[in-house]
């Protein structure tokens, strides 16, 4: 079976030879401008993310509500197929 990591983790000297690599690539002006767009869009991720995980929750507890909402019956009446039946 073949290793995915064929050489195994990244380390500090193979850091520093990619940053090196970009450095020379796109330039010492061009790479704030690229940390901050890829923190602009780590920033939406995250807040998308958050919107999703609270609409799952709401719909969840929206659910919840419905059927506790159908297996209580409403005050006065009986549930349907049954009688009232007082002993008195």
């Amino acid at each position: 079976m073949m290793n995915i990591l064929a050489f195994g983790p990244l380390g500090g000297p193979e850091i520093a030879v990619i940053f090196v690599v970009v450095l020379l690539l796109f330039g010492a002006k061009k790479i704030p401008e690229l940390a901050r767009g890829l923190g602009k869009s780590m920033g939406e991720f995250k807040k998308a993310r958050t919107e999703f995980e609270d609409e799952i929750k709401r719909a969840e507890a929206s659910i919840d509500e419905e059927e506790d909402e159908k297996e209580k019956p409403a005050k006065g009446k009986t549930p349907a197929g049954t009688e009232s039946k007082d002993n008195d």
